[in-house]
């Protein structure tokens, strides 16, 4: 959803018997007065939840507690916790994240379990809480619902691993192009900093527009600096107008390229990689990065660093 009154005529027709909410973020702010407005748009499947049903809700988020009161005021009979907070009902004890996937320890509705995650990211070690509270109260076995999550990989454009062969030796690509917003933006950007390098490889954040963010746009774009220089990010090419503002606040040595488009950016990136490196593209789907990961794909033979994960499974 990107307006208030969308999802209430879904969850009205699917009439969920478990409803999850992973998290609520400054994401469509052009069409919402306030972050409090998204929480309160999301709160709308709870309203179509089945006598009996369940919310699974982000107890970490600020805007748990508005959640879970239009939650009960929907009448929903269970309510259900996940975060890292002391008190979740799905809590996370410990993680490890690598770079192709994440070992996790946790207690989910007092059950404690171990299990491997096949994509990596801190972001999907906080949602697998929520998937297996999920699992759980749908009648699920806890020990086989963790043990699948060992099997997966990310959905195209949302992390998928493509492996370049360039004359003087392979090169990664995270292909991230499908979707961001700001917390999307630094959860990329943190597993760009967990990717491996080859000998003398760069890491490389190629990002486009993050959009409908309305008047707050620019500085949401600014503020990707922090999370850039924590990931250790080498280089950084911005395509649109929007990442103009990240470009003028980068430091000089970190400046790959820039261009008012994606299709303009394309050539800077293509000639840039060389062997070693790891590249993450990302931005809004209206950005159109897409058919940049397309003509790197195209310019070298490719195989998916995806297919080891599967093979582990």
């Amino acid at each position: 959803m990107n307006h208030a009154d969308e999802i209430t005529p879904l969850t009205r027709l699917v009439r969920p018997h478990v409803a999850i909410v992973t998290t609520v973020e400054p994401v469509h702010l052009e069409f919402f007065s306030s972050v409090a407005a998204i929480a309160d748009a999301k709160a709308e499947i709870f309203l179509g939840v089945a006598p009996g049903g369940a919310a699974v809700i982000n107890r970490d988020n600020p805007h748990f507690a508005r959640l879970e009161r239009h939650a009960a005021e929907a009448g929903v009979g269970r309510i259900v916790s996940f975060g890292e907070s002391a008190g979740c009902d799905a809590r996370l004890l410990r993680c490890a994240l690598q770079a192709e996937g994440s070992a996790v320890e946790a207690e989910i509705l007092g059950v404690p379990v171990a299990y491997k995650i096949g994509a990596p990211g801190r972001h999907l070690v906080m949602n697998s809480l929520a998937v297996l509270a999920a699992a759980t109260l749908c009648g699920a076995d806890l020990a086989r619902s963790a043990l699948a999550l060992a099997r997966q990989v990310p959905a195209a454009g949302r992390g998928t691993r493509i492996t370049l062969e360039l004359p003087d030796g392979p090169a990664l690509v995270i292909d991230e192009s499908y979707n961001a917003n700001p917390t999307s933006m630094r959860a990329a950007l943190a597993l760009l900093g967990q990717a491996p390098l080859g000998p003398g490889g760069r890491r490389i954040a190629v990002l486009g527009d993050m959009l409908e963010l309305g008047a707050a746009g620019a500085d949401l774009h600014r503020g990707l600096v922090e999370p850039i220089g924590e990931n250790e990010v080498d280089l950084v090419f911005c395509a649109g107008p929007l990442m103009a503002s990240l470009w003028q606040a980068l430091p000089s040595g970190c400046r790959g390229g820039y261009a008012n488009s994606a299709a303009e950016l394309e050539p800077q990136v293509v000639a840039a990689i060389r062997s070693g490196d790891a590249l993450m593209v990302k931005a809004s789907a209206g950005s159109r990065m897409g058919p940049l990961v397309k003509a790197l794909v195209r310019r070298h033979s490719t195989e998916s660093a995806a297919e080891p994960a599967r093979a582990r499974g």
